[in-house]
């Protein structure tokens, strides 16, 4: 039996015990301090808290400018146009990382899982090899059983016919 189905059947190992192999891969991008940070703020900009928040700093700021409490982005909001294109600047890399680390996950997840559909088919055809021999091995010993059934019938008739003579000349004496 291979230890990878012990330690299943042990239950020491968990669910993703196949995708193991794949752990030591690293993303394109590396999976230092940078690159995970990186990930998780790419992945903000599409959560609605991030959308909500937007919304609000841009609802006052062009309030702010409109009403007159200030006037540092006067009407066409030049500054304002400029922090939407440099940030625009940050996610759209951003944004990529993310989806690169992503696709880089699901292609070891997916060679991991199509192992696994390997390792199942082979261990199939293995337990049907198996099953295959044992049957095998049950026909013969019904063969086997047949004739011995066969010899023993044989020799308990030869057995009442010799008992069958003996009494014939112990009864005519």
């Amino acid at each position: 039996m291979r230890d990878s189905t012990a330690g299943a059947r042990s239950g020491s190992s968990h669910h993703f015990r196949f995708h193991a192999p794949h752990a030591h891969l690293s993303s394109v991008f590396g999976d230092d301090v940078f690159a995970v940070k990186a990930e998780s703020f790419a992945r903000f900009f599409g959560t609605p808290t991030y959308l909500v928040a937007q919304t609000a700093i841009v609802v006052v700021w062009v309030a702010i400018n409109i009403v007159g409490l200030t006037h540092f982005d006067i009407y066409p909001f030049i500054l304002l146009n400029l922090a939407f294109s440099l940030q625009a600047a940050y996610a759209a890399p951003l944004i990529l990382l993310a989806q690169t680390r992503q696709a880089d996950r699901d292609k070891a997840h997916a060679d991991a899982d199509a192992k696994h559909r390997e390792e199942l088919a082979t261990a199939s055809w293995e337990r049907q090899e198996i099953a295959a021999q044992q049957a095998e091995q049950v026909l013969k010993l019904l063969e086997q059983n047949t004739h011995l059934t066969q010899l023993t019938q044989e020799l308990a008739e030869h057995i009442k016919e010799l008992t069958d003579r003996i009494h014939q000349r112990v009864v005519d004496v």
